[in-house]
């Protein structure tokens, strides 16, 4: 009986810190998910906003951020409670960003801080948002700093800061 006490305290634990990473994508993700966001850009993990912010994005897709996201309502309405299960609970993402724009949060501009403003406008890159263009493993929630990688166009300052 003890035994099982704790080994289900031990997987509860274990399910609630990677939902809570943020990062990660949970395992189970809808294909209507990946099929419509992933389409303009990466399908972020759901923790990396508050549940607040993924409410006013899925309620304006009509003027997503100046484009015409507008899914069916069933979509939706799917998309929508399972980003509000997904959403961020943790401190890092307790602060609804900006326009609710996940490159304006301030773990975001942090964790950039240092990248040079003419980095983002490189034709490789074209905007903060475009997560792979530097981080290899963004489609599947890996943003980790040890596997990032040098996007096309660098000046050679740039590439040293980079390495910095």
């Amino acid at each position: 009986m003890k035994t099982t006490f704790v080994l289900a305290t031990l997987l509860a634990t274990a399910f609630t810190a990677h939902a809570d990473s943020g990062r990660a994508m949970p395992a189970q993700v809808p294909k209507a998910y990946t099929q419509e966001c992933a389409a303009c850009h990466v399908a972020y993990p759901p923790g990396m906003l508050p549940a607040a912010s993924w409410r006013r994005v899925m309620t304006g897709l009509d003027k997503h951020y100046g484009t015409d996201a507008s899914l069916d309502a069933a979509t939706v309405t799917q998309l929508s409670a399972w980003l509000q299960t997904h959403a961020g609970t943790y401190k890092r993402v307790s602060t609804e960003p900006p326009d609710d724009r996940i490159t304006r949060s301030p773990w975001f501009e942090r964790k950039h801080r240092k990248v040079d403003p003419a980095v983002w406008k490189l034709p490789s890159v074209k905007s903060p948002a475009r997560c792979a263009a530097c981080h290899t493993g963004a489609e599947q929630g890996d943003f980790d700093d040890d596997r990032l990688h040098l996007p096309a166009g660098l000046s050679a300052q740039q590439q040293r800061a980079w390495r910095d």
